[in-house]
């Protein structure tokens, strides 16, 4: 802003000078223009003046005339048109003179003309003047010229100093844009992740929540057997026989076990003490899964699951149980069948290898024997094909289970409420409602064989 300044001062000044010189030339332009003026009207006037004289014969200095005498001039008072009277003495012939009243007076003219004169000469002298003070001023305006110059070009120098600075601020105030913007980058970042680990942090929360209360209801199931809690019973037959007669779930400790599991006891059918290992109600767990969920087991221990075929081998490995499978149809109908000799995997070293195969013998009930043709196979799922068709059953049918080619029963095959149009693929017990019906109802339980009396 002061270099501005500083030029706004300097381009002043200069205009001040220009501006003054200019009005000096219109001075001396002007002072020409009128002195001409007043010659060329001097010059007319005295021209004319001597042409006036000159046409009346009046003597003029500069024009000579061949005299042979001297003439006699007098006024000439009688004659009141005449003022002067010349007359030759030679010839005695007078010439008047007259004054034409018409004729213009100049005086008055020439008396302008000698004080415009004078006025003339006191410019002129004041003009000089005045050149002599303008002289001296254009020195000292040139020698302020000089010194406006070095401090202009100082400026220019502070000037080009001040750019050069400007430039590397700006490369800094860059570099600061620069990691200010990573800055905030990287707190956007912090900022996902910490929503993120919070986001984690509730789901963990809710998950302990879950497991806790799954623990509570452990604890209770406990507390309610605290009678056999020493005993750590094998199966529901065991916890029965503590005393238990309730249905519900309860936690066994099998043999090959010990960490044990949880399962659903039925205490009332036939007699109780029954380990339930599949049952289908309503549809509400899909059942179309994949090996490691049949080998782990899925669904709700009160509702819709599959024990798990580990687990059924840990109950079974040793033989001694029976079967029993409980059917209802949507009219209510119901039916079951039972099997005296069941387990899975029996005496295998790698069950999970040898894929779980089925043993089972000796049907009795109302539903007829469709399980006995699936006797000695392995386990079959959609992505562990392991029947003796050229198909997998597992897929083809919608389901999983000791699939021979392919099967006379398929309790774990899609839940499609009845009759329909599709062959097979529903959960078929075909001895009962054939191969286009879908039971409303199956649950498979298990026990130790009773001893025969």
């Amino acid at each position: 802003m002061m270099l501005n300044d500083q030029w706004t001062i300097m381009n002043n000044s200069s205009l001040d000078l220009n501006s003054k010189q200019s009005n000096k030339r219109k001075k001396c332009c002007r002072f020409l223009f009128w002195f001409a003026i007043v010659l060329v009207v001097i010059t007319t006037i005295i021209t004319g003046a001597a042409i006036i004289l000159y046409l009346n014969q009046y003597p003029l200095p500069f024009i000579a005339k061949a005299r042979t005498s001297s003439p006699s001039i007098s006024t000439n008072p009688k004659d009141s048109s005449a003022l002067v009277t010349i007359s030759h003495v030679t010839d005695g012939e007078p010439v008047s003179i007259y004054l034409d009243p018409n004729c213009p007076d100049f005086s008055q003219h020439f008396l302008r003309f000698e004080a415009l004169q004078s006025s003339l000469l006191r410019v002129l002298t004041k003009h000089g003047t005045d050149d002599w003070q303008v002289g001296g001023f254009t020195q000292k305006l040139d020698a302020d010229m000089k010194a406006l110059t070095g401090h202009a070009h100082n400026l220019r120098l502070e000037a080009d100093s001040l750019k050069r600075g400007q430039g590397v601020l700006d490369q800094r105030m860059d570099r600061l844009q620069s990691e200010q913007n990573r800055i905030i980058q990287m707190l956007a970042d912090s900022h996902t992740s910490v929503l993120k680990l919070a986001e984690d942090f509730r789901s963990s929360l809710l998950s302990l929540q879950g497991e806790t209360e799954s623990l509570r209801k452990l604890k209770s199931e406990l507390a309610k057997d605290n009678t056999h809690t020493a005993a750590r019973p094998k199966d529901c037959s065991e916890i029965m026989a503590s005393g238990a007669s309730v249905d519900g779930v309860y936690s066994v400790f099998p043999i090959h076990d010990p960490n044990g599991f949880m399962v659903y006891c039925d205490m009332n059918t036939d007699g109780g003490g029954w380990t339930v290992i599949q049952r289908r109600e309503d549809g509400s767990v899909n059942f179309f899964r994949g090996w490691e969920a049949y080998r782990d087991g899925f669904g709700t221990t009160t509702g819709e699951h599959w024990l798990g075929l580990q687990r059924i081998y840990s109950l079974t490995r040793s033989g001694g149980f029976e079967l029993r499978i409980d059917m209802a149809d949507f009219d209510n109908a119901t039916a079951f069948a039972s099997y005296s000799n069941f387990s899975v995997g029996r005496d295998s070293v790698n069950p999970e290898e040898d894929g779980y195969p089925l043993t089972v013998d000796g049907y009795s009930g109302t539903a007829g024997d469709s399980l006995l043709k699936h006797s000695g196979m392995r386990f079959t799922t959609k992505d562990r094909d392991q029947d003796q068709s050229e198909n997998n059953c597992a897929a083809y049918y919608q389901g999983a289970w000791w699939y021979r080619n392919c099967h006379t029963s398929n309790l774990n095959g899609q839940y499609l409420g009845g009759g329909h149009a599709s062959y097979a693929d529903g959960v078929e017990w075909s001895s009962w409602t054939g191969w286009q019906y879908s039971l409303r109802f199956t649950e498979m339980k298990i026990r130790p064989r009773k001893p025969e009396s």
